[in-house]
This record gives structure tokens, C-alpha cells and sequence, in this order.
């Protein structure tokens, strides 16, 4: 997939210009790319609570299916996107969790949004009816990305988890497959 986005000067907002970039399926001489973008969110603590981001724990946590990564005009890795297990009960086989990560050079400008699609899009022809996206309250553009996508607020888990000994709280959203 190729995509383009312009400078259109009608637009109410400017749009950053973003050239020409390639979403492909994730190949496993990607991961050593994708293991360091995943590292620079967790070093943010604005993203994620892990602190570990070993192939052998991401492969384990990530389904096989919908895994994609973002490359810029050189080719270059820039993002990725993959659905995490929810549960391993066949009940919710139907059911994950969204994982999208940019380069941060690459944030604030619209990819995010771009990768959910591929995400959704993807997800859905491979039989999952419900994604689920655990964010925190301070990560408003993520939260921004999935409103407008469709996901809607289930609520507030607090203090879910710790982070260096602070205790944060994770929205959780929701969108299901329309029929």
C-alpha cells in the first residue's frame, strides 16, 4: 500500500506533508527495527507498562496475523502495528488488543491513524469482531486517533498498573466489526 498526503491549501487546517510511504507485513528480518521503536515508547512511560521488549515476549504477546510495518521514502522502518492475545480461550479468539508504534520523529502527524485502518481493515478480514486499545488518560492523541475511528470508552481502569513506583490508571476503548 502506498500512500500520499498533501499540502492542500482549501483545507480549514494545515496538513503536515508526509511523502510517500509503503505499509507491508512485518518479516521476521524486521523485528531488530521494531523492537527499537517499541523500546523508545517504553522509555516515554506514555504508552506502555512494559519495560522489556525482547523478540522472544513480543512474539509471544502479539497474534501472527496483522503485523505491519511502516516504511518512509528510503525504505526505513518508521512504525509498526500488530494485534495482541486478549485471552488464549477460544471464546475470545475474535477478540484483541491494539499495538501501534511510531518512530518519534514520525508522531503527530497522521501515520497513527493510517496504521488503526490498516489495522481495522486487516483485523477484520482475519475474523475479529472486537478490538480493545488500553491507553493512558495523558495519551490524548492516541485517544484522539481511536474516537475518530470508532472505538468508544468502556472506562477507566485505576491504578492498573506501576510504573517506577507510580501507580497509572488506562482507559480502555472498544470497537467492534460493523455488520
Amino acid at each position: 500500500m502506498k500512500l500520499k498526503k498533501s499540502n492542500n491549501k482549501t483545507d480549514s487546517k494545515p496538513q503536515p506533508i508526509i511523502t510517500p510511504i509503503e505499509i507491508r507485513t512485518m518479516e521476521a528480518n524486521d523485528m531488530e527495527r521494531v523492537l527499537k521503536i517499541y523500546q523508545q515508547a517504553i522509555d516515554t512511560q506514555l504508552a506502555t507498562f512494559e519495560d522489556n521488549c525482547s523478540l522472544e515476549i513480543w512474539e509471544k504477546l502479539h497474534h501472527k496475523s496483522s503485523r505491519f510495518v511502516m516504511l518512509n521514502e528510503a525504505e526505513e522502518i518508521i512504525g509498526w502495528c500488530g494485534l495482541l492475545k486478549v485471552s488464549e480461550r477460544i471464546c475470545y479468539k475474535g477478540v484483541a488488543e491494539t499495538s501501534i508504534y511510531l518512530n518519534e520523529e514520525y508522531q503527530g502527524k497522521g501515520l497513527g491513524g493510517v496504521l488503526l485502518e490498516k489495522l481495522i481493515t486487516d483485523s477484520e478480514e482475519q475474523g475479529f469482531w472486537t478490538l480493545q486499545t488500553h491507553l493512558f488518560p495523558e495519551n490524548e492523541k492516541a485517544i484522539r486517533v481511536h474516537q475518530k475511528l470508532g472505538f468508544r470508552l468502556v472506562g477507566t481502569m485505576e491504578k492498573i498498573g506501576n510504573i517506577k513506583g507510580i501507580w497509572k490508571d488506562v482507559v480502555l476503548y472498544e470497537r467492534r466489526k460493523k455488520d
